[in-house]
């Protein structure tokens, strides 16, 4: 890059600083909202990690490359956002470049398989119903490979990195192939095989599972059929991969577009706010996974409801105004709920005999020896039951 003049000169901003402010805020808020989603996805993944599906493999997958995207880009851009300039010299703009690379392609190479496996589940059931985990952790180890290759290139001398023509982060030399022919090659390979080709094999993989569907409701029956959780799962899964492939494509193809408008056209005429606001699109990819599968998945969902249950009864349990064996609730509900009582089928009303509050006010409850008791934990909340009630209650649900 010549003398320190120039680099200096290279890793200047072409942006107002108004623009690289707003850029900074945005990558702050995506930032904080990219290890929030993907922690708590990740911890929920290994909670159930004993009954995860094949098709999940992919799901964990891709929340480890936008953490691995999250943790190793946004530290870096925004506080040269901030500053107005790339802060971190030429080395580092190297590996922040082929790290974004290489999260970027190994996401959408995940989202490639996770497509197949589907329509393999969908279409093919009798072949998607050998698809086991085995096989799931496999084709994983085969995307971080395939996105590596495309990394590792530019720095083995096949295409470049340098900084981003805005001048605050590094990526790509998308004008190299205007004057080189090995960064031609790169790029073209990179266009036809890093997004042309796994966005045809989603798009056709979701158009076959949505033909099938339509067409042959009763084949699909058996992979979808309400009477097993299993297919229920698999359909679920179905779904909402669509929606984090649409999600992600939709982040990313702004910038592939201005990419490809650089490679292959007049770069000097790509005004460099087109690159700035086409990076905020893509650096936003990290944040749907997370959103979609513990929003939209029902067992993420419940299991997440438990971990925070969990949570929140030891931090009650540890808190010194909060005896030991009481159960979650205010204060305020205290007294209140010291004795309850319920009406059964019958119609007679029985008391269910001493609480769980009345370990130093038991002054304050009626007791009726006559029954006994069991203490039941539902989620967050306390009940008692008669005993003769017991076989009729989840073993799972005892305290």
């Amino acid at each position: 890059m010549g003398n320190a003049s120039d680099t200096s000169a290279l890793f200047a901003s072409t942006i107002s600083k108004e623009h690289d402010f707003f850029m900074g805020s945005i990558y702050s808020v995506f930032c904080v909202l990219s290890l929030m989603g993907n922690c708590i996805l990740l911890l929920v993944a290994y909670h159930k990690r004993s009954t995860l599906k094949p098709a999940e493999f992919f799901i964990i997958n891709l929340s480890i490359s936008d953490l691995g995207m999250t943790l190793s880009l946004f530290p870096l851009a925004i506080p040269s956002c901030f500053a107005h300039r790339w802060l971190f010299g030429e080395i580092t703009c190297q590996l922040y470049a082929m790290c974004g690379v290489l999260f970027g392609l190994c996401s959408l190479t995940n989202l490639t398989a996770l497509s197949l496996v589907c329509c393999l589940k969908v279409c093919f059931p009798n072949h998607g119903n050998k698809f086991s985990s085995s096989h799931a952790r496999l084709l994983v180890v085969g995307v971080w490979c395939y996105a590596s290759v495309f990394a590792v290139g530019p720095l083995a001398q096949w295409g470049h990195y340098r900084a981003e023509p805005y001048g605050t982060a590094c990526c790509i030399d998308w004008h190299a192939p205007n004057h080189e022919l090995s960064a031609l090659s790169y790029i073209v390979c990179l266009f036809l095989f890093c997004y042309a080709l796994p966005c045809t094999v989603i798009f056709l993989s979701y158009t076959f599972i949505l033909l099938t569907v339509r067409g042959s409701r009763q084949a699909v029956q058996q992979h979808v059929s309400p009477q097993t959780k299993t297919s229920n799962a698999h359909a679920l899964i179905v779904k909402l991969s669509v929606a984090v492939c649409f999600g992600f494509l939709g982040a990313w193809t702004p910038y592939a577009a201005v990419a490809m408008w650089a490679a292959f056209g007049d770069a000097t005429r790509v005004p460099p706010t087109a690159f700035a606001l086409a990076a905020i699109f893509a650096k936003s990819s990290t944040i749907y996974n997370p959103v979609v599968y513990l929003l939209c998945k029902p067992n993420f969902r419940e299991c997440l409801y438990r971990d925070t249950s969990t949570l929140r009864q030891r931090i009650y349990k540890g808190s010194p105004q909060s005896n030991p064996r009481e159960c979650l609730g205010s204060n305020s509900q205290h007294n209140k709920d010291t004795c309850i009582s319920s009406r059964f089928s019958n119609g007679q009303q029985e008391s269910y005999g001493a609480c769980l509050h009345c370990t130093e006010n038991a002054a304050l409850c009626h007791v009726t020896p006559a029954q006994r008791t069991a203490s039941i934990l539902t989620g967050s909340t306390c009940r008692e039951v008669t005993v003769r009630e017991l076989s009729a209650t989840p073993q799972a649900d005892f305290l």
